[in-house]
């Protein structure tokens, strides 16, 4: 601990992201990235950009961009908000919406920066537990004194997904606060609540290009909601940083949104690929909850978790453990790659 750290530096708990080691060449489904790379017209879209244009600073409002998003989900323009990776723009609104002294509530099993950003910016946690299923219960989110609720759908990291109407439950029984639903893997299988902005000013959707458009690289994130909310978080971005989305990531993220058929296509194909996974590992007696994302999330009665991390990690396949954590110290998250990929991630458990 530095002498010159202030009692706020030595208290954070920071984010643990998945290890990313340098020692040798690993099949990575420890992060869940695309095993796809970006939509050729944003590469293209980027190398553009690479010009002496680069001496100019972008456009600290990204219009094009918000107007790719838009019209992408059928709303307004000022209904959207750009951010650097989806991690700002839930930075800014737990800073913006939820920082008010009630407590938040979100998961006791979700994203666990949750718990870091809510420590960074004094917020007390109101954790709500998933059920014996690993379910997110609507009804647990009724008549709670809390300054807001954060949903993801799918969750993460079990990667189950709840269905709009019980998305539309939770909004309807807190009309007062602020509702940030994390879209992060919805891609993947579940259902959007963008199409609820309209009828719900209460409701911020988050989403991120790092998954499903292969973009994880450049950090682009967004949100939806009523114009009221997105002008609030408009406030904050400007109040800190005016330029977040540079100039090469403006360019790919709007060519990358644009691209629909490109997602479309590696969206299936890594459901394809999720689908055969699934299958393999129920032959090797793994419990696999059901996945609506680019990831599994699964379980071995008779071998630890830990060993099998560890002997996968030998053979050169990195896998996510979660350690001691409650309730879910036993289970693995493998991110889906390619059908070559999950093949040689099948053939090492084999070996166990």
């Amino acid at each position: 601990m530095s002498r010159f750290w202030t009692d706020k530096i030595a208290a954070l708990d920071p984010y643990v992201p998945g290890e990313q080691p340098q020692d040798k060449q690993y099949i990575k489904l420890n992060t869940n990235e695309s095993p796809y790379g970006p939509s050729p017209k944003a590469i293209a879209a980027m190398q553009e950009q690479v010009t002496e244009k680069l001496r100019l600073y972008p456009d600290p409002n990204c219009q094009v961009l918000k107007n790719a998003i838009a019209k992408s989900y059928a709303v307004e323009p000022n209904q959207v908000f750009v951010g650097n990776g989806s991690d700002e723009v839930l930075a800014l609104a737990f800073m913006g919406y939820f920082a008010g002294g009630k407590p938040l509530a979100f998961a006791d099993i979700t994203y666990s920066f949750y718990k870091v950003y809510a420590n960074l910016y004094g917020i007390t946690p109101d954790i709500v537990p998933l059920n014996d299923e690993f379910d997110i219960v609507p009804s647990d989110y009724d008549n709670l004194d809390v300054s807001g609720i954060v949903i993801t759908n799918p969750n993460a990291p079990t990667g189950k997904a709840l269905p709009l109407a019980d998305i539309e439950h939770i909004l309807k029984a807190n009309p007062d606060i602020v509702v940030l639903v994390d879209e992060a893997y919805v891609d993947f299988g579940a259902q959007s609540a963008t199409t609820l902005v309209n009828q719900y000013p209460n409701l911020i959707v988050s989403q991120t290009l790092s998954k499903s458009r292969a973009l994880a690289g450049i950090r682009v994130g967004y949100a939806i909601a009523h114009p009221d909310l997105i002008e609030g978080l408009e406030r904050l971005k400007n109040s800190f940083n005016s330029y977040p989305i540079d100039r090469i990531a403006l360019a790919g993220a709007t060519a990358a949104v644009e691209d629909e058929a490109y997602l479309a296509d590696i969206c299936k194909r890594t459901v394809t690929t999720r689908d055969w996974t699934v299958t393999e590992l129920e032959k090797l007696g793994f419990e696999v909850l059901p996945s609506a994302t680019n990831f599994v999330f699964v379980t071995h009665p008779d071998k630890a978790a830990e060993s099998l991390y560890l002997g996968l990690k030998e053979q050169g396949i990195l896998v996510r453990y979660f350690g001691n954590k409650p309730r879910i110290g036993n289970f693995l998250r493998i991110t889906i790659g390619t059908d070559a990929e999950m093949a040689a991630l099948v053939t090492a458990l084999k070996n166990f």
